[in-house]
């Protein structure tokens, strides 16, 4: 049997923080090499890990040259900068009738304080299902149609979609998120499929964040491919410690 000549490429290790961005590189001999740099300095670079490779690698302009990088695993701070500044995608709530303060209001702990919310409108969806699964109000899909309609002609293009026991019933919560899709919303995060939590609130919030958050990490995971190239294989750091493919990197 032949041998696998190929030599291993560059291995890279990124922090990109609020304010400096750490790189930790392994040359293919072995050798560790280190970078830092400001996170944010436009007047000479568009992305601070995208730089580091570069200069490491001492790499130009353009896509990186195949076969160079082995792997790219990457922890960033962007959409936590974006919760922490108040900078994410304008979000549209849509939520079981009834229900349209219930974030808001939260687990009414005293005193009660009403916390600023991620999203910019809600409209209440006409559909009940009870706990055991009895349709008590089918689905109104004209009247949910007409709201999300009136949100995306006002330039909202994100959409939280969390209906009372959706975690379980979900057949509701998937019917609304295809004609969310159809009226031309380009985020659409559906609790069930976020996080099927039994408690609404919790469910919510946690959706809320997916809709509000999701667009900016597309936005910048979709840069740092580009500029790395599509053979750059690029992983990223979630919440919970593992990796995932930059195509799957979500709020």
């Amino acid at each position: 049997m032949g041998t696998d000549d190929r030599q291993p490429g560059w291995r890279f290790w990124i922090d990109r923080g609020g304010t400096f961005t750490d790189i930790v590189a392994q040359a293919p001999d072995g050798r560790i090499q280190t970078g830092k740099l400001l996170s944010e300095n436009p007047e000479h670079y568009a992305d601070a890990a995208v730089e580091g490779v570069r200069r490491l690698l001492g790499a130009g302009p353009g896509p990186l040259p195949p076969g160079r990088v082995e792997t790219v695993r990457m922890g960033t701070t962007v959409a936590t900068n974006a919760l922490l500044e108040r900078k994410g995608e304008p979000t549209l709530l849509a939520i079981t009738r009834g229900f349209g303060d219930a974030l808001t209001i939260g687990w009414q702990s005293r005193p009660i304080r009403l916390h600023r919310q991620l999203y910019d409108r809600v409209i209440e969806i006409d559909a009940r299902v009870g706990v055991d699964g009895t349709v008590l109000q089918p689905l109104d899909e004209d009247r949910a149609r007409a709201g999300f309609a009136a949100a995306h002609a006002v330039g909202l293009r994100s959409v939280a979609i969390v209906l009372l026991h959706g975690w379980r019933w979900t057949a509701d919560e998937i019917r609304l998120a295809e004609i969310a899709r159809e009226t031309g919303f380009t985020q659409v995060s559906v609790s069930h499929e976020i996080g099927a939590l039994i408690k609404l609130v919790g469910r919510g919030d946690t959706t809320v964040a997916d809709a509000y958050l999701s667009p900016v990490l597309r936005a910048y995971v979709d840069r740092v491919g580009a500029e790395l190239g599509e053979d750059t294989p690029l992983l990223f750091m979630q919440s919970n410690g593992g990796l995932t493919g930059a195509r799957a990197f979500r709020g």
